[in-house]
């Protein structure tokens, strides 16, 4: 563990806060401390770029304003609701979060990291920042920006490889808390985001680059960086050169438009995501659907597939 330099750390709260002061994004869910906005925010965010949850946030919320009318809601309602955000699972499992609220904790979302982190799809980030800012606790809130940020000012960090583990950084983000949390952990994260970033690390707009353990080698090596952290091709499962994730969003995407509780066929799915769809790939279809009936997000009626519903 590195050890903790408290002029350096005193000297980063005043810097960086400061900064945060001046250069804050305007973003929708820092306007409010309403526990409800901040998880589905938090939720939306986790596999969605920022600038499209700004525009569906207000949209879901105007759907669904409580937990209450949330846990009352079909599946399908919801993944409708959900569209243009990906990842429907996620939408599954906040309805599956809003029931068990509802039931067992009177409405009232709990205050507590440990009691959220039972609840359906929320994980160490998400309890920590809607008890830091729905709630108000002193705790950390280490998200990807924060681990990079905090590997490269506490550590040498000469590429991405080398960004500290999530458990090592988490323990260095409680000790250098400062009195002011909601702040403090909403600027790590907005310096991480555009100053800080991965591949392109803005260090002479920085405004505690002096205090950087990796500040000299990054100035001096920018290429070397960019090229360290060029994204490495993932192998996904694909289907006619196309990610099999993507066929899955399509199905949902039909099954959207799909009015009221109308389903349809196995064939006329297979035509309306494939213009090219034969027979021969029923199985292949037959394979995505039940993916997807798995995640909670379709129902199959004999051959006709609609969007689930209980």
């Amino acid at each position: 563990m590195v050890r903790v330099d408290r002029k350096k750390v005193t000297a980063l709260h005043r810097k960086i806060l400061k900064w945060y002061e001046n250069n804050r994004r305007p973003l929708l869910w820092r306007t409010t401390t309403d526990p409800y906005t901040i998880l589905v925010s938090e939720i939306m965010l986790q596999q969605t770029q920022t600038s499209r949850v700004q525009e569906k946030l207000p949209l879901f919320l105007k759907k669904f304003p409580t937990l209450q009318k949330l846990a009352s809601a079909t599946k399908a309602d919801v993944i409708r609701a959900w569209q243009g955000l990906g990842y429907n699972n996620r939408a599954i499992r906040l309805r599956e979060l809003a029931r068990v609220v509802v039931n067992d904790y009177q409405e009232r979302l709990p205050s507590d990291i440990e009691k959220l982190q039972q609840l359906p799809g929320i994980g160490r980030y998400t309890a920590h920042a809607v008890v830091c800012f729905a709630f108000k606790k002193k705790v950390p809130v280490v998200d990807v920006n924060t681990q990079r940020v905090f590997s490269r000012i506490f550590w040498k960090m000469l590429d991405s490889s080398q960004m500290k583990g999530p458990d090592e950084v988490w323990h260095l983000a409680e000790k250098v808390l400062p009195r002011d949390v909601y702040p403090w952990n909403q600027a790590l994260m907005d310096l991480g985001a555009v100053i800080c970033t991965a591949r392109h690390p803005l260090c002479t707009r920085c405004p505690v680059a002096e205090l950087c353990s990796s500040r000299n080698w990054m100035i001096q090596h920018t290429g070397d960086l960019r090229r360290s952290n060029s994204p490495k091709e993932k192998s996904e499962p694909t289907y006619d050169g196309i990610p099999q994730r993507i066929w899955r969003g399509r199905i949902v995407e039909v099954l959207r438009n799909v009015n009221g509780k109308g389903s349809i066929s196995m064939p006329y799915l297979g035509k309306a995501i494939k213009q090219t769809f034969t027979k021969r790939e029923l199985l292949w279809l037959e394979d995505l659907v039940q993916m997807l009936q798995k995640d909670g997000i379709v129902e199959r009626i004999k051959n006709n597939v609609m969007l689930a519903h209980e």
